[in-house]
């Protein structure tokens, strides 16, 4: 079967928009005020949150953007190997985007890789040291290995940048109870 051909203005094109330089985080003085918002008592947590998240999820480039989609939405669906292709093809060219690097460990996580998933937790949280959803999933997976003081700590720091987290609550919460008291 013979390769399909492209145009070489669409050849170009792509690999300009694959290889744009993601985002860097918005004003640094910005995020900081989120973050801020985010861990303060008030009501202003949610949209904190939430705009947090918008930022970390924008690359800079629409077509990098679409593969973080499409490799949340495989991952979402349970289709692991999809979303790691997807997600690979993402760190590739935007080795940059915590948000990728995040996400490529979740799937990998989920596929039972947790050597892969660790260390591209380890990248995400390089890139952006406040990435909640990571520090809460390097701390599952420090449970889930048995290594409960240290999961304890990852739940507490997790908490401590965002402490409006049930799952990273639960997980401290159940990692605090006393040996033999159970709960």
């Amino acid at each position: 079967m013979p390769k399909p051909q492209f145009h070489p203005v669409a050849t170009a094109l792509i690999a300009a928009m694959l290889s744009a330089t993601p985002l860097a985080a918005e004003n640094p003085k910005e995020m900081d005020s989120l973050f801020n918002e985010l861990s303060a008592a008030g009501d202003g947590w949610m949209r904190a949150q939430s705009d947090i998240e918008r930022i970390w999820s924008r690359s800079g480039s629409a077509a990098l953007d679409l593969l973080l989609m499409r490799g949340e939405s495989a991952l979402d669906a349970g289709e692991t190997a999809a979303a790691i292709g997807h997600l690979t093809a993402l760190t590739d060219h935007a080795p940059d985007f915590a948000a990728g690097w995040a996400a490529r460990a979740a799937a990998f996580q989920m596929a039972g890789q947790t050597g892969p998933a660790m260390a591209d937790l380890a990248r995400a949280l390089q890139l952006e040291p406040r990435h909640w959803p990571s520090i809460t999933l390097l701390a599952a997976i420090l449970e889930d290995s048995g290594d409960s003081a240290r999961a304890l700590a990852a739940y507490r720091e997790s908490l401590g940048v965002n402490p409006h987290q049930p799952d990273a609550a639960d997980g401290a919460a159940r990692l605090s109870v006393p040996p033999g008291q159970g709960v």
